[in-house]
């Protein structure tokens, strides 16, 4: 049975559904699906109990923990709205319980309806899943043709950005949130290889992790790279310069004294395991190699060079 009415739990999903041009199945929604501009449109199901908004980093992640920590949910269900939508299908996640809807949610949702959805898991970890994830998607609502012309775009744009060989490739750390420190972890370090940076500390596919300063000392990069969970560039700037910019064991890595820190749009290109990661992809690779991929296109106000002023 192809699905007829859907209710995505997955900002990445929703970009996909857009992609694919199924967005009239669409009946619901999350708080974070804004992208394209429309999806912010449609009725919302999941929303968050934390406003980021008003909350520094630390904030942020204090009450994270806590509400984690005493088994209460990040994420509220709109039982007026899901009823509405009445979906033959939910898709939902199991990568992260912080970033997106997750079990809890589902489970609520699939007993408060009548008629028992189909729930399906989009859990990409890295950039080989995020392709499948197209085709997979593109099977199960019967558009394959379409599917099939994303996948093969986006397939020769992650070979234009590896085919540089011979590229000096200077040490790179990118960091998933500032206080504290997290590792940029799942699909980020192959973003960074395949952009021709060597990729430290953190691992492919695995989760993002506290990061100890000592390890980024020690690891002492070419590049930082700042890409706080969901947050776009000003923002980011905004918690570095609150955060970072003055602290002396900062000012020591090499990243800072040459003047090589960036800020990135992560909640766009980086934080979802959306296929807009090919474009955070060749953003990485405007910032690292930024003479050899001088004529790679890149989407506006993408990164931003905060150098060591």
């Amino acid at each position: 049975m192809i699905p007829k009415r859907i209710v995505s739990f997955l900002p990445s999903a929703t970009e996909l559904l857009y992609e694919l041009e199924e967005q009239d199945k669409i009946f619901g929604v999350t708080h974070e699906c804004r992208y394209p501009q429309e999806a912010s449109l449609k009725p919302k199901i999941i929303n968050t109990v934390i406003n980021s908004e008003k909350l520094s980093s630390k904030e942020i992640n204090s009450t994270t923990c806590k509400l984690l920590n005493e088994g209460k949910d990040i994420f509220v269900l709109n039982e007026a709205n899901l009823k509405k939508a009445n979906p033959d299908m939910i898709i939902s996640q199991e990568t992260c319980e912080v970033c997106a809807a997750y079990t809890n949610q589902v489970n609520n949702a699939v007993k408060i309806l009548d008629t028992k959805p189909i729930v399906y898991s989009m859990d990409p970890h890295n950039m080989d899943e995020i392709i499948e994830s197209v085709t997979k998607m593109g099977e199960i609502l019967n558009c394959k043709e379409k599917a099939g012309q994303i996948t093969n775009l986006l397939e020769k744009r992650i070979r234009h950005i590896q085919n540089n060989k011979g590229l000096k490739k200077p040490k790179v750390v990118a960091i998933e949130w500032i206080e504290p420190f997290f590792t940029a972890g799942h699909w980020i370090p192959e973003m960074i290889e395949i952009a021709g940076g060597t990729n430290m500390i953190s691992h492919p596919g695995e989760h993002s992790r506290r990061l100890d300063f000592k390890e980024i000392e020690e690891a002492n990069p070419d590049i930082i790279i700042l890409m706080p969970c969901g947050f776009d560039i000003q923002r980011t700037i905004s918690e570095y310069n609150e955060t970072l910019k003055n602290n002396n064991r900062w000012r020591t890595l090499n990243a800072f004294k040459t003047g090589q820190i960036y800020a990135v749009d992560a909640n766009s290109f980086f934080s979802k395991p959306s296929i807009r990661t090919i474009d955070g992809t060749e953003i990485l690779a405007k910032i690292i190699h930024p003479k050899e991929f001088v004529n790679v296109k890149i989407p506006e106000k993408a990164f931003a060079h905060i150098g060591n002023n």
